[in-house]
């Protein structure tokens, strides 16, 4: 995609999640989201491959020395750079560039992507249109929601996108069920029948949902792949980021 390289006259430095990066069902979601964001007016520039993995998983796995030389190697190109806001895809990098990253000078705000696109639903900026009909239940991520506090900003943008049937899951906010692939637990095997992914996708076939929407690369992921071990292909799983830019009208 024609993209810009931050260089400090952006508002946001994007820092590209690596699971968004490699993963080829998540790379969907970036493309998409460089759409809400221009259709937004958001000013954002990448940092052209010089980042790295933020490490959240690398440390919650024990490996504590690797975690400390890539959050090194991004605190000393992001403040380099000059970065005052960093726009993430990612709850796994928001927690970890708020509560971790200080320690080790990095002195920026960090913006979930669904926090800002809730801010330009508000302010009129963010204008969505076309029906996107869906009965979505919208499950919480662990590292936005009980991590980070951020329960309202997706269900705002959802709310925003016609067609929309905004449902809930049983439990949902800080009583909401892990989708199972935090604390390093995404590359790891579960079996079938023990995987949260693969219960919260029964639940929803049961409510009668047709999709779940989620604001996490590693839930899509997890999501994904309950849905594959069940055959379970009527039932979509979309990031909220991609039902606001199927709601665009370009």
């Amino acid at each position: 995609l024609p993209l810009q390289t931050f260089d400090a006259t952006q508002e946001y430095a994007y820092f590209t999640c690596c699971t968004q990066a490699y993963d080829p069902r998540n790379r969907r979601v970036v493309r998409d989201t460089v759409r809400v964001l221009r259709a937004a007016g958001v000013s954002f520039g990448l940092l052209g491959g010089a980042e790295r993995c933020c490490g959240d998983a690398v440390r919650k796995a024990g490996g504590e020395s690797l975690f400390q030389g890539l959050a090194a190697h991004n605190v000393n190109v992001l403040e380099g750079l000059g970065a005052r806001k960093v726009l993430v895809p990612s709850p796994h990098c928001l927690n970890t560039f708020r509560k971790e990253y200080g320690e080790l000078g990095a002195k920026w705000q960090s913006t979930h992507v669904v926090e800002l696109l809730a801010e330009k639903v508000k302010s009129g900026d963010l204008v969505l249109k076309n029906a996107v009909p869906a009965k979505v239940l919208y499950h919480d991520p662990c590292y936005l929601g009980r991590h980070c506090g951020v329960y309202d900003a997706p269900r705002t943008v959802l709310s925003a996108v016609p067609g929309v049937e905004l449902m809930e899951f049983e439990r949902n906010r800080a009583d909401a069920v892990c989708c199972g692939g935090g604390g390093g637990r995404l590359w790891m095997e579960t079996p079938v029948a023990e995987r949260f992914a693969v219960l919260k996708l029964k639940e929803a076939a049961a409510r009668g949902a047709d999709t779940i929407a989620t604001a996490c690369p590693y839930c899509i992921s997890m999501f994904e792949d309950a849905k594959t071990a069940l055959g379970m292909d009527g039932i979509r799983i979309a990031d909220v980021v991609e039902l606001a830019a199927g709601a665009l009208q370009e």
